[in-house]
């Protein structure tokens, strides 16, 4: 049976209330042709897990403006006004993470672990509500792993087993989201066969994916 497919056929995999995981860094390497079909579905409720909100006008900024995104767990959203005012006016829930434990905690899940320890957040606002952990006298916060129903993640080169290559920063959080999810989607950049990608530029294991859908330029 093969992965690639169109969008059309996905849009029963896609729910109101899930929990999406979003590739991408400012809008680099965000799967941008899903986000718009997620938008035309007009699905709500939906909780993005993803390291910033891009722009208003672009990427995870759509599902934001379009008001179908109930809580955001993100590292920024600076970037996008429209989260912040959302956020301010209680329309949308904001939970913020340091970068490095925002990765980590999605690495956890995808490990099949029970949490990471980390120094960051102590003395702070991020210690609220959370576990500490003392070894050889040094406190530690009990981050928790990030799991997903599905993550949306954009290749640079896609082969049609799965097996995905990201082009420099592109990479940013798409191969870890890519182990975190009960059912992860890949955004094709460049389609091959399965034999013209160099299996030693394979950066996410095609076993991993189990839809692709080719971006249309």
């Amino acid at each position: 049976m093969t992965k690639v497919t169109d969008l059309e056929s996905l849009k029963n995999i896609f729910k109101d209330g899930m929990t999406v995981m979003i590739g991408g860094f400012l809008d680099c390497g965000t799967p941008d042709k899903i986000i718009d079909f997620l938008v035309d579905l007009n699905i709500k409720n939906i909780t993005v897990i993803c390291n910033d909100t891009a722009f208003p006008d672009k990427g995870i900024g759509k599902l934001i403006v379009n008001d179908q995104v109930s809580k955001v767990i993100a590292s920024h959203i600076g970037t996008n006004p429209e989260t912040g005012k959302k956020m301010t006016s209680g329309e949308l829930q904001v939970e913020l993470y340091p970068q490095g434990t925002l990765i980590e905690k999605i690495r956890a899940a995808g490990s099949g672990l029970g949490g990471v320890l980390t120094p960051t957040g102590i003395g702070t606002n991020v210690e609220n509500g959370k576990q500490k952990v003392t070894i050889d006298g040094k406190e530690y916060l009990l981050e928790l792993p990030l799991y997903a129903d599905i993550s949306l993640i954009k290749g640079s080169i896609v082969d049609e087993f799965g097996n995905t290559f990201y082009k420099a920063t592109t990479k940013n959080f798409n191969p870890y989201m890519a182990m975190a999810a009960k059912t992860v989607i890949v955004e094709a950049e460049n389609l091959v066969k399965p034999d013209e990608l160099n299996k030693e530029n394979i950066m996410t294991p095609g076993v991993l994916v189990d839809y692709i859908v080719k971006e249309v330029i």
